[in-house]
Order: structure tokens, then C-alpha cells, then sequence
């Protein structure tokens, strides 16, 4: 229950940080809104390794390339979803993200050889027609800014289905701080590149959302950390789901946004492929626990 209520906390973090963001979106370019988000959110990341009193050895890393790799992956998407914010209903660009799971899925059998069988094969077919029903609207007619961010969310959810890959390529090897840190850090770096394509001086409205943004994304990133130390992936996984409904309230309250029916249908396409994935991954973490217990049993 405690690492649920986690997870449920962070994803309603997340769903508020990226309210904030939008609120800047349509002036503040987006590598700029990286950069507060991930500069201010290392204070935050330093402060929970400290009174953990794992300051020193929660930064260390074997493989530094590794987070760079994974850093430039993760920012690359963090940057196509606040450039997509500007475009889109917040609720559009939280369903078009929950395609994520399902190119997780694609790239993990292309870069990690891992098996696809029927059920993921199924969960992802489901998941792209999801996509398609919610982008159909913006490709059926004449090309807009819409069609525009809803291609850079695409974008944002297959780079950030990269960015997981890598994670997962260097679990068991890397402690989780670390993985935390590295990006906040390699993200911070990456967005000052930016810097010459047209960064404003924010406004002290514009301001305190994009500081806001950063310092409750750090807490957001140390929620989501801890609910998996006392939950399995495969439990916490569902709940990931919130953010939508956390999307359709702040959308329409703070925005003015009404989602229409293919989005919904859309939505519901996409979590329903993710949960099919979710379900799967547990059946299959079950029968190897259960395989490696009889191992055991029989080697006393």
C-alpha cells in the first residue's frame, strides 16, 4: 500500500509539473522550460541523498557513458513533450505518451534481443491502433500546428521509450540515485545548448511555474523512486494510469480543455494494451520465481 500511494503521489507530481510547464509553453521555449525543470530539481535530488546519508556512494557509476546515453535520450523527449504542450489539450498529450509502454516493447526486441510472443505482440498492435484513433483527427484533414504537436509528443513518447531501454540495460549495475542524478544533470547540460535559439527573460508569474515545475519534479522523481522499494514494478504499473484522469481534471479546470471521443477511445485502447503488457510481465516474473524455488528445493 505505501509504495502505491508513492507511485500515486508521483504521478499526480508529474501531472501538476506538466500543468506548469503548459502555463509557460506558449512563450518560454521548451529547452528553456528543461532547463528549470532539471536544474532545480538537482537541490531537491541532493538534499534526499543526504538524509539518506548516501550522498557519496548513491553518485557513483561505472558506467558514466551509460548515463550520458541515457541523458540525451531522456531530455531529447522531455524536450518534444513541453515543445507538444504548446499545441495540444493537456489531456491529448498525456494520452499520446501512454504510447511509450508500447514502443518500449519495439525497441527493447530491436536493441535488446528480447523475445516478443503473442500476448506483447497483441498488447502493441492494440496499443498502435490507440495511437492512430487518437492522431487521426490531426493528420485526417489539412496539416496544422496541432498536427505539428502531436507529432512532437509522438516523438517524446518513442524517445522516452529509448531513454526506459537504456534504464533497463543498466539495472542491476547502477544504483537508482544514480541513475536519478545523471539526467538531471546531462538534461540541465543538454538544454543550455539551447540557449541561442531564443530564450526569454521569464516573467515572475512564468518564473515561479518553471521553479515550481522543477523543485516538485524532483520530489516527483524521489516518490516514484521509493514506491518501488516497497512494491513490484508489475503492481505499481497500473497506477501509472491516474495521471489521465489527474489530466482531464487540471485540462479542463485550469485550461478550458474538453476531450473529445476519439481521444478518450484512444486512451483507453492505449491503457488497455499497457495494462495487457503489465499483466503479462507479471505472469511471467510469477512462473520464474516459481521455477527458481523448485531449483532450490532441489539442489538441498
Amino acid at each position: 500500500m505505501r509504495g502505491i500511494v508513492l507511485m500515486v503521489g508521483a504521478v499526480t507530481i508529474f501531472t501538476v509539473m506538466t500543468s506548469f510547464i503548459k502555463v509557460t509553453a506558449g512563450r518560454v521555449p521548451a529547452g528553456e522550460a528543461v532547463f528549470f525543470r532539471s536544474v532545480m530539481a538537482l537541490p531537491v535530488l541532493f538534499v534526499w541523498l543526504w538524509l539518506r546519508g548516501g550522498l557519496r556512494a548513491g553518485l557513483q557509476t561505472d558506467r558514466p557513458w551509460g548515463h550520458v546515453v541515457r541523458g540525451v535520450a531522456g531530455t531529447v523527449a522531455m524536450g518534444l513533450g513541453f515543445a507538444g504542450l504548446a499545441y495540444l489539450p493537456l489531456p491529448e498529450v498525456t494520452a499520446i505518451r501512454f504510447a511509450t509502454p508500447i514502443m518500449m516493447v519495439i525497441l527493447a526486441a530491436l536493441i535488446l534481443g528480447e523475445k516478443v510472443r503473442m500476448v506483447r505482440i497483441s498488447a502493441v498492435m492494440m496499443g498502435l491502433i490507440g495511437v492512430i484513433v487518437i492522431l487521426w483527427p490531426r493528420f485526417g484533414g489539412t496539416a496544422d500546428a496541432a498536427t505539428f504537436g502531436a507529432l512532437l509528443v509522438l516523438g517524446s513518447a518513442t524517445f522516452a521509450a529509448l531513454a526506459q531501454v537504456f534504464v533497463k540495460s543498466m539495472a542491476g549495475r547502477e544504483k537508482t540515485a544514480a541513475i536519478v542524478f545523471y539526467f538531471s544533470a546531462t538534461a540541465t547540460g543538454l538544454s543550455l545548448l539551447t540557449l541561442p535559439f531564443g530564450w526569454v527573460v521569464p516573467t515572475a508569474r512564468e518564473a515561479a511555474f518553471l521553479v515550481g515545475a522543477g523543485l516538485i519534479g524532483g520530489v516527483g522523481q524521489i516518490c516514484l523512486t521509493a514506491s518501488y522499494r516497497y512494491a513490484d514494478a508489475g503492481v505499481l504499473a497500473p497506477f501509472t494510469y491516474v495521471s489521465m484522469l489527474w489530466a482531464l481534471i487540471i485540462g479542463y479546470y485550469a485550461f478550458g480543455e474538453v476531450p473529445t471521443v476519439p481521444m478518450l477511445a484512444g486512451a483507453a485502447l492505449i491503457i488497455g494494451a499497457g495494462a495487457l503488457i503489465v499483466w503479462r510481465e507479471r505472469h511471467l516474473g510469477l512462473a520464474r520465481l516459481a521455477q527458481r524455488k523448485v531449483e532450490v528445493k532441489g539442489l538441498q
